[in-house]
């Protein structure tokens, strides 16, 4: 298997496009952090068992109701849970790290999953300006922002095991890694994990299209810039040893529920969590029940609205109709789906009932 056929999934049932899964690992009110990776063991079975392609963990920090902090962690705890679908980082925040230790964990995550690894690189903090400068131990943030290709240059170089002669980093290798196959009676695995570019605006998009890399686009939270972003990148790209032609996923949210009522009680919850995020107060994902209760001022009713409109939600059909017209609006080569809701068991079954929309392959 090559590169290209690691990066391009494979269409199932009567999805328009391959489908995959984007975990926050939400930690509802009520609920513990250790129940919602049990949660994601279980969801990454079952998007196993159903044929969804890839299943990504999103890097997040200082979030009470997002317990996705260590994604190598988290990907190394689901690879002992799964055999087949790729696992990987949607993302990993690259300016939060040497890009030596990510080129050494996630060769740790390809020697124990070899094969089904992806390395998705976002350039933002995933946090707010105080943590990001207690996670990279300097105030000064717009360096890592700034700094971002030549760190993606340095990362690539690790992997890759190719600096070049002369180099500072030249005799450093990353383990494990390519220096093994080459050292005395050495064998080491063909495969290194593909890098995906992440991004909310153009400028991943033309970085991803002029290395001629994969790009994953955060439309859940992005929507506005997702078709201007989706045509930069196309525009921009150029072939590659990677890529003969783009390839872009969007992440997206959706929630499916066997009441149409249900699904709209557990998107409000949701949407109070992103409200409490956005204005200072981040939380444990509320239960419908107070989202109900909550008294909204005008401007977050606003804000709420504006942000539903961009969730489809509702019963199987209502969501498989919804992603049928978002992925023919931005012609997505793949759709990575996101549920948050309250109960883990809810977005467990959202994703069971939108395998069975699309006849994806039952559980054997």
């Amino acid at each position: 298997m090559n590169e290209t056929d690691e990066i391009r999934g494979k269409v199932e049932g009567t999805a328009p496009v391959p489908l995959s899964v984007l975990d926050l690992v939400t930690v509802g009110a009520g609920r513990t952090a250790t129940e919602a990776l049990r949660t994601s063991v279980q969801i990454s079975r079952l998007a196993e068992s159903r044929g969804f392609h890839r299943y990504w963990v999103a890097e997040h920090h200082s979030m009470p109701g997002v317990a996705s902090s260590s994604p190598a962690v988290i990907l190394a705890h689901l690879a002992a849970h799964t055999t087949r679908i790729r696992l990987g980082s949607g993302g990993v925040m690259l300016p939060n790290h040497a890009p030596l230790v990510i080129a050494e964990q996630f060769g740790t995550l390809e020697a124990m999953a070899p094969g089904r690894v992806d390395l998705g690189l976002g350039r933002a903090p995933g946090t707010d300006g105080a943590t990001a400068a207690a996670l990279r131990r300097t105030d000064r943030l717009n360096e890592g922002a700034d700094d971002f290709p030549e760190q993606l240059a340095e990362l690539t170089h690790f992997l890759d095991d190719d600096f070049p002669p002369g180099h500072r980093y030249a005799r450093i290798h990353a383990v494990p890694g390519p220096i093994q196959s080459t050292s005395p009676g050495g064998v080491q695995s063909p495969h290194r994990p593909p890098i995906w570019l992440l991004g909310s605006s153009g400028f991943s998009a033309r970085l991803a299209g002029s290395l001629g890399l994969p790009f994953a686009f955060a439309h859940h939270f992005s929507a506005q810039n997702t078709i201007p972003a989706l045509d930069l990148y196309r525009e921009s790209f150029r072939p590659s040893a990677v890529l003969d032609a783009p390839y872009a996923l969007i992440g997206v949210s959706a929630l499916a529920t066997d009441d149409e009522k249900e699904a709209r009680r557990q998107v409000l919850a949701a949407a109070l969590n992103m409200v409490r995020l956005r204005t200072g107060r981040p939380g444990l994902v509320p239960t419908p029940e107070e989202a109900e209760a909550y008294e909204f001022s005008a401007m977050e009713r606003e804000f709420i609205n504006t942000w539903n409109s961009n969730v489809i939600h509702g019963t199987s059909d209502e969501v498989r109709a919804g992603l049928d017209d978002l992925q023919k609006r931005t012609g997505a080569d793949e759709l990575m789906l996101t549920s948050h809701a309250h109960s883990g068991d809810l977005r467990l079954r959202s994703y069971e009932l939108i395998a069975d929309a699309y006849g994806l392959p039952q559980a054997s």
